[in-house]
């Protein structure tokens, strides 16, 4: 087995690494996605729009639901046996280096497994129809079994029209619906609304010839779902634009959750993340969490895209289940940092128990290392691995998850540098206004760089006595391009649920 992060630092990435050979599989051209350019931004106002205006997604995605010829339970019954494996990759398409830099060690990982699931934002920045053939097809033209997909809100910033032509049987577009009342919110909502550009979509029956094989094709019923596979039932949900389900959705979801079956729910919006409970309103009441923590219900895990690293809380339920609470989204957007995740203590998971990858002194150092160059203060913002691991161990009161390589003094300068980039501490240190500030100045909420790149992936191992859940590192570097490593891993009992 190949190092790992946890190992040694160049399991995770760093030093004079040799770079992957994933750039043959790219296209000659590939167009950046800039999360600091205000075009980027304006294009996917909606989730901002839909938060001061409301949100339209339960409206439309039940007329979505409604259109689609499919059985009332949205359930795919499969023909896996007992023993089977698949994958879970989240956040996946900027169409970029990171997308790509994951590709060789998903291929390799994937061999043997009968499907795939894409957890949230399948396409960046709006779900673009023509943007499914470089960041879609292209990068997953090899993987040979199907691919179902619960889209993220950025698949939502253009009413889900490409995700449905793709994903949902080549579904037509919905019919138009009478213009809103004048100066009434959705009216106001509407001139503000980005929609689709006209003829959006023509190249897409030639990027679907990338993954044209019998075995890949996969009709879902539509953006929420069930699969019975083997023995468990594997359950997806659209969270929509804000994080939320419609009642329709809600209802449905208690109905295909009763039973004593195993069962894993993949969401867009993981249910526990940074270290805090985002349990999932259900519109009329209840939340998601409610339905995955009932003992009747049969839930071993729940994992989530829409955060772009890898996170594991294995929470401990009042009837002593432990319920694996994960975060997958790190399949090939820009890496949102871990150093700014404070001391983990909810729902009885701490420090020790809580997992996460990248490393934080990992994330430290490379945002160091990004915003020294972005900001032209190399020397003052550069952190070497060692550095950044003690003094995120010192501010957060935690054991390193690796322990640096050599004795380290942490000087007034390195501490400051972890302040501004976000990395909690004890107030007293800067005061709390001024840090608010400087995270809200300096946190790395977006960048496209170079490797090491620190994205993951799952594999899930599933037998009728257990689901065996690894996560895989892909850094664009060769060394784990060849043996891409396990970065954590669990093994769910199910006996007691069958």
């Amino acid at each position: 087995m190949s190092e790992s992060s946890r190992d040694t630092a160049a399991g995770a990435g760093w030093g004079e690494a040799a770079p992957g050979a994933y750039r043959q599989l790219m296209p000659e051209r590939t167009g950046k996605v800039s999360w600091l350019d205000p075009r980027t931004l304006w294009a996917a106002r909606n989730g901002v729009v839909a938060s001061w205006l409301g949100d339209p997604t339960g409206h439309t995605r039940s007329r979505w639901v409604a259109q689609q010829k499919a059985p009332e339970d949205k359930v795919i019954r499969r023909d896996d046996p007992d023993r089977f494996s698949f994958m879970v990759i989240g956040d996946t398409g900027e169409g970029d280096d990171p997308q790509y830099a994951v590709v060789p060690g998903f291929l390799k990982i994937s061999e043997g497994t009968r499907f795939a699931v894409v957890a949230s934002d399948v396409i960046y920045p709006v779900g673009s129809a023509d943007d499914y053939g470089t960041k879609f097809f292209r990068p997953y033209a090899s993987y040979p079994a199907p691919i179902y997909a619960v889209p993220g809100n950025h698949d939502w910033y253009e009413g889900l029209g490409a995700f449905m032509r793709v994903f949902c049987g080549d579904a037509p577009p919905l019919p138009a619906e009478p213009k809103p009342r004048a100066l009434s919110k959705a009216w106001l909502r509407s001139l503000l609304w980005h929609e689709a550009r006209p003829g959006d979509g023509q190249r897409l029956d030639e990027a679907r010839a990338l993954r044209a094989a019998p075995g890949q094709q996969a009709v879902q019923p539509g953006p929420y779902w069930a699969i019975d596979a083997g023995p468990v039932r594997i359950i997806g949900i659209d969270t929509g634009l804000l994080g939320t389900l419609d009642a329709e959705q809600g209802a449905w979801l208690r109905e295909v959750s009763r039973g004593p079956r195993p069962k894993i729910l993949v969401t867009g919006s993981p249910l526990y993340v940074d270290g805090r409970h985002d349990p999932c309103a259900i519109e009329g009441g209840g939340t998601v969490d409610e339905i995955v923590r009932a003992p009747e219900h049969g839930y071993v895990a729940a994992i989530g895209g829409d955060i772009h690293n890898y996170q594991r809380y294995p929470v401990r339920c009042e009837d002593g289940r432990t319920l694996q609470y994960v975060v997958s989204g790190g399949g090939g957007a820009f890496t949102h940092a871990t150093h700014t995740i404070p001391r983990v203590d909810v729902a009885g998971v701490g420090e020790d128990e809580f997992r996460a990858y990248p490393l934080r002194g990992d994330s430290l150092a490379f945002y160091a290392g990004l915003y020294g160059r972005r900001l032209r203060l190399r020397r003052f913002f550069r952190l070497t691995e060692d550095e950044a691991t003690a003094v995120i161990a010192e501010r957060l009161g935690i054991t390193p998850a690796r322990a640096p390589g050599a004795e380290v003094r942490i000087t007034r300068r390195i501490r400051l540098v972890a302040a501004l980039l976000g990395v909690a501490g004890k107030p007293r240190r800067i005061r709390l206004p001024v840090r608010k500030i400087y995270t809200q100045l300096f946190s790395p909420s977006s960048a496209t760089y170079s490797p090491p790149f620190f994205k993951s992936f799952l594999r899930l191992d599933v037998t009728p006595e257990s689901v065996r859940i690894r996560c895989f590192a892909a850094t664009g570097n060769l060394a784990q391009e060849v043996e891409p490593p396990v970065e954590d891993e669990v093994i769910i009992p199910l006996r007691r649920n069958a």
